[in-house]
């Protein structure tokens, strides 16, 4: 491709909203177009190139893999969102809308449904399963605040597949395999990046792992261990459980004048004790389906923060949201003396797992000014859960050394689905005997815009993008410094049509413009390797620029060929 022909609007100015390094160099080395500040972006002929270029990366290792190709209408039926359960509980993200006949729809965020409708359709007996089928498409997400460009927009490119099975042993193999694929395609692309345990959020299952690209401007908090392979996203990290040194408090149960003690730090000041021997009630409301909502009590040690997705989960909400002292008041809790002990009938408890036999434990009396000393919770049959939030310098759960938080950008996302859709959507299939089963399922996304801008925020500087190899929008650049030098010219055009035969995707930069602007405008697109073609041609040499790090290298103009073949062939 010429230059002088290609359109790539580049420009000094920064956008105003611009606060990553991907959402800028995008912009301003014309690779998008922001379509009206919305969260909706074009792409420009740079950028297609760089879509296209990754989305046959993504294509290739799932085809080795086994898996068949489709491509799902954008516009989904509102009634297969209702079958599944989902239609209220993904929340105003999920576009509703209807047509001319009162039809309602939505926009696809994820096509489960619509996936699950094509094969309950098509599959009817065990003899057709395994079945593995995805596509690369478009998705939308009605995002609150759109923002960081690529990285949180409404509409968004994403490869979403669907794995069914006969049985859950046949999908968690499946779910292994795509485990491997998706390194393949992750390390391929060049980048850094952690397979992480996750939480399942709006989509379900009972497993999931994130692939997280790993950069400082992330959005999502992770837990890793730097002395062997563990990684969870921080809503579902663990932790090995260590025992507190400090002396335990010895007392026989009783109720306790504490008063004005209504915050853990008051109270283990007022009996003197390590906060693990605290219990602390967190009350949330929890809200459902249908404005259905209920009070809920989490209680765990003083000495632990409440993860509130881990909770949510929990007790199966939609959504978790703080409750005043009023509304605790009007159902008999007391704000600051609440304990799992003491409670109105009808408020849910749960407590956390450390808790479980846990003894000389102090608890709210649910009293003003007064607590519970010497509670045991040993032999108490309650409803446990992990509710803790992992922090730095906890143990791992799978060698004990301590755990660190990092920052990673959540580029794939892959879940064991079970039944979880194939059940209340009647996708099954006839057994050797005969007999209707649910299909088991597993389902398994990447995010391909957002891919882009996670290779920028792992791979720029302060001049512009670093496209890792596979990921380029061309290979080689050529940039012929003064086109009025016939020499130059000339060695510019041959090279160009030499590097066209030999399959080597080449961008000409044969403009009239200064050497300075070209440059810049190199630096900023950020190809991975440039011929420069200049004034030394006199002295039959050319400089041959490695843009990551912005190496230059001298060369006789004779041997450019053979050392493009060895760096790039």
């Amino acid at each position: 491709m010429r230059f002088s022909r290609l359109l790539v609007p580049t420009t000094k100015e920064t956008p105003h909203d611009a606060t990553l390094a991907s959402h800028i160099y995008l912009i301003r080395g014309g690779f998008i177009q922001s379509v009206g500040g919305s969260g909706l972006y074009n792409f420009l002929p740079l950028g297609k190139r760089v879509l296209e270029r990754v989305q046959r990366v993504v294509k290739e290792e799932l085809d080795k893999a086994g898996c068949q190709e489709v491509s799902l209408s954008f516009v989904t039926p509102a009634s297969l969102w209702k079958e599944s359960g989902r239609y209220e509980k993904y929340g105003k993200e999920l576009l509703r809308f209807k047509d001319r006949k009162e039809n309602e729809f939505v926009l696809g965020p994820t096509h489960e449904e619509m996936m699950v409708n094509l094969v309950r359709q098509s599959v009817k007996s065990y003899k057709q399963l395994p079945l593995n089928l995805y596509q690369i498409n478009l998705k939308f997400r009605d995002e609150i605040r759109p923002r960081f460009g690529l990285m949180r927009g409404r509409e968004f490119l994403m490869k979403d597949g669907y794995s069914f099975h006969a049985d859950e042993c046949d999908m968690k193999r499946e779910f292994d395999l795509m485990e491997e694929t998706y390194k393949k395609i992750f390390n391929r692309l060049g980048l850094e990046f952690r397979v992480v345990e996750a939480d399942s959020g709006a989509i379900g299952g009972s497993g999931s792992k994130e692939f997280m690209v790993l950069a400082d401007s992330g959005e999502d908090t992770i837990v890793v261990c730097d002395a062997c392979e563990y990684g969870a996203n921080i809503e579902a990290a663990v932790r090995k459980e260590k025992p507190c040194e400090a002396e335990a408090p010895e007392a026989l149960f009783a109720k306790f004048y504490t008063p004005n003690t209504m915050t853990i730090e008051d109270l283990a000041k007022f009996f003197r004790v390590d906060p693990y021997y605290l219990v602390k009630t967190v009350a949330k409301k929890a809200l459902y389906d249908e404005g259905r909502s209920q009070i809920v009590l989490f209680a765990l040690r003083g000495s632990d923060e409440l993860q509130e997705v881990k909770a949510c989960n929990a007790v199966n909400a939609n959504e978790l949201v703080d409750v005043t002292e009023e509304e605790l008041a009007e159902i008999g809790l007391v704000a600051g003396y609440m304990g799992p002990t003491v409670v109105p009938e009808g408020v849910r408890v749960v407590l956390d797992n450390n808790l479980k036999e846990a003894t000389s434990m102090i608890c709210g009396a649910n009293e003003t000014d007064y607590h519970l000393v010497g509670n045991s919770f040993k032999g108490v049959d309650a409803d446990y859960k992990d509710l803790v939030a992992v922090q730095e310098g906890d143990l791992c759960s799978c060698c004990g050394a301590p755990l660190r938080y990092t920052k990673g950008i959540e580029a794939g996302h892959i879940f064991q689905l079970g039944t979880r859709y194939s059940e209340p959507l009647g996708c099954t299939f006839l057994d050797e005997n005969g007999k209707a089963q649910p299909m088991v399922m597993g389902t398994y996304g990447i995010g391909v815009s957002r891919l882009i801008a996670a290779i920028i925020e792992q791979n720029h500087d302060d001049k512009g993008c670093i496209w890792t190899r596979e990921s380029a929008p061309f290979d080689l650049h050529i940039m012929v410094s003064n086109i009025k030098d016939e020499a130059q010219m000339a060695l510019g055009e041959k090279l160009y049509e030499t590097m066209l035969d030999k399959g080597i995707d080449v961008l000409f930069d044969d403009r009239k413009d200064r050497f300075g602007a070209k440059m810049k405008d190199y630096e900023l697109i950020g190809i991975p390797y440039s011929i420069v073609i200049g004034k030394k041609l006199a002295d039959g040499l050319v400089e041959f620029v490695t843009r990551d790090g912005m190496i230059k290298e001298e060369i006789a103009a004779e041997e450019i060929l053979s050392l493009v073949e060895e760096r790039l062939c």
